[in-house]
């Protein structure tokens, strides 16, 4: 039977598997990353060669697993983080550290380009994040013009990978329209906008070529192939946004059906008929044409968690799992609320639905009969709400949800995800394949070679169910309370945040 790669690049390590056309996964590789520095707040950086040189040994170990036979390996295609910028020489390796996704130091940047209000903006919310390429890249023309000038190819993590696999420089529209305030509709860029925001020098710095998820590219390279022990006549389809192949990799292409990657951080995505006004990134034809791509989320979620109980267990004899698993039993008897406990999720600022990179954590109530069980169950809820506000902004809108599934690290939590369907009121849809990610790019391929007419069939073979969490009604009236608490949370201490912020980047200058 004929099989496809699906690469799933994350942040913390790369996901390489191989799945037949029915969806039975053959064979997969885990590569973790060692390298990604926090070197002053809001700054996060990570190595690209690490990621290449990750893949190659996952892919290598996929070519070698005696489930797999090489040549019935028909295409691959992958998935990436979102506006992870990479500085680049001519042969495609670093000039300096990757920009990660999560990375807010273009704060000023990205408000500067607001404030210019061109109507391209209106394609991703009215909103610039300091995430993005552009502000980004304005940083580095200002900050780091030696890095600047070295570099031949300022592009994204996927426009990486594109060149690594295939030895050709591509731009992603996916990423482009959801990330680089590009948008078809309005002409791509604006004429006159790359220069109003400064940074239109920089175009010789991007490939002219722009392509479409499920565009073939060519074959696997000649020394990629030689490395790995795959063929050459392996097909490598233009990738895209991670979250975007997760939507697909839980069954969610139809307008209605909300596809929900919850790990590291959350993304939220959907697609939509018609543009859902502002304040919601709704790109066109991202995915498909005909449809707006809408996304939502927060940068740090699972992070949180992760943060939390490595500190808890830090000096521990228990292992970070029996650290988690202990605390989780304790916080699954503990009421709605947490006795008393409203926290914030924004470690490293709010994506949406306030846009705030300077919106900081948040932990209040505590008492002296508040234990660490107390406060990971109100971290939960803290995430919680903040899907159900993204969510209850969408129904606003006009937007009606038939389908809510979900995947990723914190799914794999059974009092986390409890939690969640308790606090949005919907039923949450798992799929039995854990690597949504990677079986989204896998679909991916298999649309872009022809084995599937399009996306709907593709997910009709590949995608399977697992099973469902009903939300519990007898927790209704308590979350109501304990939501708007956390409204009122982030409108009482936003401004608090943004001095403590600003004073702590004047202490640094």
């Amino acid at each position: 039977m004929k099989s496809l790669i699906g690469i799933d690049v994350g942040t913390q390590s790369v996901r390489a598997c191989v799945f037949q056309v029915n969806g039975v996964k053959l064979a997969e590789s885990i590569i973790k990353f060692q390298s990604l520095n926090f070197s002053a707040p809001g700054y996060v950086e990570q190595d690209p060669t690490e990621w290449w040189d990750a893949t190659l040994e996952a892919l290598t170990q996929l070519a070698r697993n005696p489930a797999v036979r090489v040549d019935d390996i028909v295409a691959l295609s992958y998935a990436c983080t979102s506006c992870t910028v990479v500085v680049l020489d001519e042969h495609g390796f670093p000039v300096r550290p990757a920009l990660m996704w999560m990375d807010e130091r273009a704060a000023k940047e990205a408000a500067e380009i607001a404030r210019t209000e061109n109507p391209v903006l209106i394609h991703a919310g009215g909103a610039v994040s300091p995430q993005w390429m552009l502000p980004k890249l304005l940083w580095l023309m200002r900050n780091e013009r030696d890095s600047y000038d070295r570099a031949f190819r300022i592009v994204e993590q996927t426009d990486f990978f594109t060149y690594h696999l295939t030895g050709r420089w591509t731009l992603g529209y996916n990423h482009m329209v959801a990330k680089w305030s590009y948008a078809e509709p309005a002409g791509g860029w604006p004429d006159g906008f790359l220069e109003e925001v400064g940074v239109a020098e920089a175009r010789s710095k991007w490939p002219e070529t722009i392509l479409p998820i499920g565009a073939v590219i060519g074959n696997l390279s000649a020394e990629v192939a030689q490395k790995t022990g795959l063929s050459e006549n392996i097909r490598v389809v233009q990738g895209g946004m991670d979250a975007t192949a997760g939507m697909l990799g839980l069954g969610a292409f139809n307008v209605g059906e909300i596809g929900m990657s919850h790990g590291t951080s959350t993304v939220i995505q959907c697609q939509s008929d018609f543009p859902l006004g502002p304040s919601i990134s709704a790109r066109p034809d991202a995915l498909a044409k005909g449809y707006y791509l809408v996304g939502g989320g927060q940068t740090t979620t699972g992070s949180v968690v992760q943060w939390f109980i490595s500190k808890i267990s830090d000096g521990s004899p228990d292992t970070f799992q029996q650290v988690q698993n202990r605390l989780e039993k304790e916080a699954a008897l503990l009421p709605p609320g947490s006795k008393g406990l409203v926290a914030l999720e924004f470690f490293q600022g709010s994506r949406s639905i306030y846009h705030d990179p300077n919106a900081r954590g948040a932990l209040w109530g505590l008492g002296l009969w508040h234990t660490p069980a107390h406060i990971l169950r109100a971290f939960y809820e803290a995430i919680a709400f903040g899907i159900r506000q993204f969510l209850e902004l969408l129904a606003e809108r006009g937007y009606q949800i038939v389908k809510f599934s979900a995947s990723g690290g914190m799914v794999r939590s059974e009092l986390a995800t409890q939690i969640l369907a308790d606090v949005i009121g919907l039923p949450i849809h798992l799929v039995a394949e854990k690597e949504q990610t990677a079986i989204g790019a896998a679909i991916w391929a298999g649309v872009g070679v022809g084995i599937f007419e399009d996306f709907p069939t593709a997910i009709a073979q590949m995608v399977k169910f697992d099973k469902v969490i009903l939300p519990k009604p007898d927790t209704r009236a308590d979350y109501d309370f304990y939501f708007d608490k956390y409204c009122q949370t982030y409108q009482q201490l936003n401004q608090l945040m943004h001095e403590v912020v600003d004073y702590e980047n004047q202490r640094q200058s």
